[in-house]
Parts: C-alpha cells; structure tokens; sequence
C-alpha cells in the first residue's frame, strides 16, 4: 500500500476520539458497506464508559440497516441515543420499542436532503469504508453507497476504513452524484439504467480526515434462506401477472425496469421472473442486488443492474469478487437518493415489488408495525418506489403464526401506503389488480384472490355487516381480528355483530 498522509489507527485509537452526545454517520446499506472496526470499538468504549458510572450513547445515521458491527454492537453496549433511517437488528428493535432509543423511519431518499438541511443536527464524524483511498482524499466505496457521500461531505471530520478485503478494482463500480438542493436542483440526466452521471469516487478535503484504520473483513451478510413453497408461489402469481399484462398490452414487449425489495420473497420474485420464456431481458433500478440476481446478469436475462447495495451471501460475494470485470461493466452502484429518486422511477416506468406485513380490504399496505403498535424494521425505500412507479405490486404470504393471523384484514393496524399509491396486491393464493376498481370492487378482488381460504368466508361477512357507503368501513369493527389476536391468540372465528 502506498504511503498515505494520514494517521494510521487502530479501531480503539479511533473510537477514543468521539465523545458522549455526537452524532455520527456510517457507511452501510444492508451489512453490505457497512463500517466493521470502529463501531465495535466504540460500542467497548461504551460499556467501559457505563462501567464507571458515566454517560456514554451517539447518534445513529445510515444509509439503511446495517447488521451486527453498528446496529448490533452498539444496541448490545446501550450506546445509541437515535437511529435514523432504517433497522433490522433484533437488540436495537427491542430497544426501540420500549422506548429506550429514539426512532425517525423515514423514506430513504429523503434522508440524504434532510441532513444536508441540518434536520438532524450537525454531524460529527462520518465513518465510511472504502476499498481504495488516494492522498488527495479521493475515496473509493466498497459494497454500498448508501448515504456515504454526504456524510463525507458533511461532517465535521472523517474516519475512513480502508478495508483489504474489498478490491481496488471495486473501481468503477459507482456513480456518484449528489443533487443540488431546492431551489437550485436541476433534473436528474438518467434515460436509461445503464447511464453515468456523477464520479467514481468521492473526493474529500484531506483536511477532514482523521485517520485512516485498516480492516480485513467481509460483509457480514447472512446466507438467505432456502426458498419455500410459499415464497416461490409468490414468485409463480407475479410473473403469471406480468405475463398477462404484457399480453394485454399494458406492459410493453420490452418489460420496463424492476426494482425488488429485500429477502426472501424478493429472491422468489426476481427468480421466477428470470425463468419466464415470455418475458424478455430486462433491467433493474433498484436498491438493494440480492443473490438472485448475480446468475440472471451471467445469463443475459437481467442486461443492467442500477442499486446502492451489493447485498450477497458470503458464496456470492466471492463468486462476484472473482468475476469484477464482468460485473462493473453490468452493475452501478449509486447513492441512495439517486438509487430511489421518484423523479427517475417515475420516467423509468419501474415495476416496483415490495413486502407488507399486512394489507387491508381497501388497499392499504403496513410494512412497518406488528399489530400496530411494534416497530418491526422500517419503511425503507418502499416508499419511494411505490408512489412513483408504472406498476407497484406487494407481495406477503396470506396467513403467519399457523394460521393464526390473517394477512389480510379489514383494516390494516399502522398505515405506510395508502389505497392510491397501492395498485396490485399479491400472496401465495392469487393476484389482486386494484386499478380501476371501486373500494367495494378492491375488497371483493382482495378476499377473492389473496385472502387465505380459512379467512375468506369472515371477511366477506364484515362486508355484509357494514352499512352501504363509499367505503365498506366499520369502526370499531374494522379492528375485531386485531383485537382478538391480542386478547386470544387467533383471528379466526371473529364474528360481526
């Protein structure tokens, strides 16, 4: 490695430097990117803090959820005042839901604009990984954009760590462009997935930089699930859907531009998609590149790949590793305010694919709270897909717990999406295409097509309870299942009187 003219620090030497009551942002979007020495440095610093009977917690800012070096480390060592935009940690959830850490959800293409706006206060340190570092301060991503640029570009100083495992040939690989701000913002110059509009690298003052710590560790990406008979039906209904509509007409021959969501049922969606013989190669403007769609870029069944993350299991991290010539010239890696921008996925005309925890008869989405009241992960860019999109579609398996909640339910607990924004609805029994329909026409498609077997005759008796109106609505029998599951367990039996 060349000489740099920054101080080279250890993670505990680093950590050392950040007080009680700072904010910092790291690098991450998913696991993939995500800062790995420093935070678990500081998450030690914390508990030795707390130890002598002093206060130590910061406040979080990331690109989106990270995995166990920030969100886990630093939730274990009750070192996190706030967290913005998105989690998935289980320590951290629980912590957010008793009350003990502050919690913003929020889209995640805003989050870039309202730090840059002060929203959240100065920022005190960024600390970003990056696979290749310049004495100039040109700084090379790793695996992930996120919010990394204006972070950089925002804090007060800079910890960068220059992680071994991430290749210098990552070079390339990302396009970074950070917008003006209102009123000055002009409009974003993307056509086509495919186009480059910014740099490959961030440039920074070298002034800001701290210090430089060196890492050697991968992603810490868990390996995804094997499929299940549920997700891949999922998968099945979606693509038989796309293919009726491109027979009708409403999609064209070309297919337009997919962006997926994260997990499972994601994975299911994209695959089944990639198999299809009707429908043609095609692009993706999306978020998050999960493993899925690694062998459909290889086969030419996925030409382009636009996203912020490369979140791969450790097997697919490796094959791409070994493959980057081939995958810089079919993958961008750009910032997350470009990656979700509504301006470019409504020119696009993206088909957005997305997951709920629940969804209601009038076509109301919540991907946020269990029963309501319990913050699961986030909004995360659902969001800022959903709104714009040609086609928007979520996705989500018709009953949890055995069966003893139903998906779908006469109104969902928390609201994320509403009934415009929301225009197809998906689980393992069946499509539902709301466009065009009245509430009572949706409701009547959504019981028909997604709801469980077991539910469908309950809810087709709230229909029945409720008094004619513009929309089929009953308070408080609206909530009955809701209730029923927090008094008794179970949703099922609930009776309408």
């Amino acid at each position: 490695m060349t000489k740099l003219p920054f101080p080279i620090l250890t993670a505990h030497e680093a950590a050392a430097m950040i007080e009680n009551g700072q904010t910092i942002g790291f690098s991450g979007f998913t696991p993939a990117g995500a800062a790995k020495a420093v935070p678990v440095a500081l998450a030690e610093r914390a508990k030795a803090e707390h130890s002598a009977g002093r206060p130590f917690k910061v406040g979080v800012l990331t690109g989106a959820s990270t995995g166990p070096t920030i969100d886990g480390a630093l939730a274990k060592a009750d070192a996190i005042s706030f967290r913005t935009p998105y989690q998935s940690d289980p320590s951290l959830r629980a912590l957010i839901n008793s009350g003990k850490v502050k919690y913003v959800d929020m889209h995640l293409s805003m989050l870039p604009q309202n730090v840059r706006y002060g929203f959240f206060g100065p920022v005190h340190w960024a600390i970003v990984e990056a696979s290749d570092i310049s004495a100039g301060g040109g700084i090379v991503l790793s695996t992930s954009v996120g919010a990394s640029p204006t972070y950089l570009h925002k804090a007060e100083k800079l910890i960068i760590e220059l992680n071994a495992h991430q290749p210098t040939k990552l070079l390339g690989m990302h396009d970074i462009y950070e917008p003006r701000d209102p009123p000055a913002r002009q409009e974003i110059h993307i056509y086509h997935p495919s186009d480059r509009i910014g740099s490959p690298i961030c440039v920074v003052d070298p002034k800001k930089i701290a210090g430089v710590v060196l890492t050697n560790e991968p992603d810490h990406v868990g390996a995804f699930a094997p499929e299940e008979d549920v997700t891949r039906r999922i998968g099945e209904k979606i693509m038989d859907f796309l293919i009726g509509e491109m027979r009708a007409g409403r999609i064209p021959k070309s297919f337009l531009p997919l962006q997926s969501g994260v997990g499972n049922i994601a994975n299911s969606v994209l695959g089944a998609l990639g198999t299809s013989k009707e429908i043609p190669p095609f692009a993706m403007y999306t978020e998050v590149l999960q493993d899925s769609a690694v062998p459909l870029l290889e086969s030419g069944r996925v030409t382009f790949a636009s996203t912020t993350a490369l979140t791969l299991s450790p097997e697919m991290a490796r094959h791409v590793q070994d493959n980057l010539d081939f995958f810089r010239q079919h993958v961008l890696l750009r910032p997350q305010e470009i990656s979700n921008h509504p301006e470019i996925a409504r020119r696009l005309g993206i088909i957005s694919m997305n997951t709920a925890i629940e969804f209601d008869l009038y076509g109301n989405v919540n991907s946020t709270h269990v029963m309501g009241r319990q913050m699961m992960n986030g909004i995360g860019g659902s969001g800022d897909f959903t709104r714009a999109a040609y086609l928007s579609i979520f996705s989500c398996p018709s009953i949890q717990k055995g069966g003893k909640i139903s998906t779908v339910v006469p109104m969902v607990s928390h609201f994320d999406h509403n009934e415009h924004s929301v225009q197809v609805l998906a689980t393992e029994h069946g499509v539902a295409d709301l466009r065009g329909k009245d509430p009572l026409q949706r409701a009547q498609a959504i019981i028909d097509n997604c709801a469980d077997p077991n539910y469908r005759e309950q809810l087709r008796e709230y229909l029945k309870y409720v008094k004619p109106a513009h929309e089929p609505l009953a308070f408080p029998a609206c909530y009955a299942m809701h209730q029923a599951f927090v008094r008794d367990g179970d949703m099922r039996g609930v009776t309408w009187n």
